[in-house]
């Protein structure tokens, strides 16, 4: 991890309900709340535009946006993002199955149509060499309407935000998941 963050008492005090809420939620304050922390106000935009893609009334099922963001993670090598995300997808999916196929999701019989063609626009919108093509664009509104295309959209955005953020400081899983073939540590990723 190459930012140093302070004991969460530390923070300015409108920020401590938020860290409150995580160690109710997750058992401890997660690293990347602390380093966005830093700057209040960003950290404040960050949880507020998390909230509304998380929210329950999203017309994607949670499913649905734990595979996005796991499998956003995975392509931008954020170990925090992997592990996190990997244990609410298997929570919201009742097991690891689909964690476990996630990477080679298009040889596995764990997902639908409409999970493919979501899927399939995340690697387009995240790989670099990759690009959206008119075949993908063709295919989303088989599956999503055109509010369902603009909160995928949105939601691929920000966890490319956060996982490059995270992946770019280096900050370390919190050992939420223990997920086989996981991003190794900085040191050790292809060039």
């Amino acid at each position: 991890m190459w930012i140093t963050t302070k004991d969460p008492s530390e923070y300015p005090w409108y920020l401590r309900p938020f860290f409150w809420n995580q160690r109710r939620k997750y058992g401890q304050v997660l690293k990347p709340a602390l380093v966005w922390a830093r700057i209040p106000k960003l950290f404040i935009a960050v949880a507020t535009l998390y909230g509304i893609l998380d929210r329950r009334d999203s017309p994607l099922s949670p499913e649905l946006r734990s595979l996005i963001t796991v499998r956003v993670s995975q392509i931008n090598w954020c170990r925090f993002c992997v592990d996190i995300n990997a244990a609410t997808l298997a929570k919201r999916c009742g097991s690891m199955e689909k964690v476990m196929d996630l990477q080679d999701w298009r040889n596995s019989n764990l997902f639908n149509e409409r999970e493919k063609a979501a899927l399939k626009y995340a690697e387009a919108i995240t790989i670099t060499d990759e690009q959206v093509t008119k075949e993908i664009m063709h295919e989303l509104p088989m599956y999503f309407d055109e509010d369902g295309i603009v909160e995928l959209t949105a939601l691929i955005a920000f966890q490319n935000l956060s996982s490059k953020f995270n992946s770019a400081l280096d900050l370390p899983a919190q050992g939420f998941c223990k997920v086989p073939g996981a991003p190794p540590p900085m040191a050790s990723k292809p060039r």
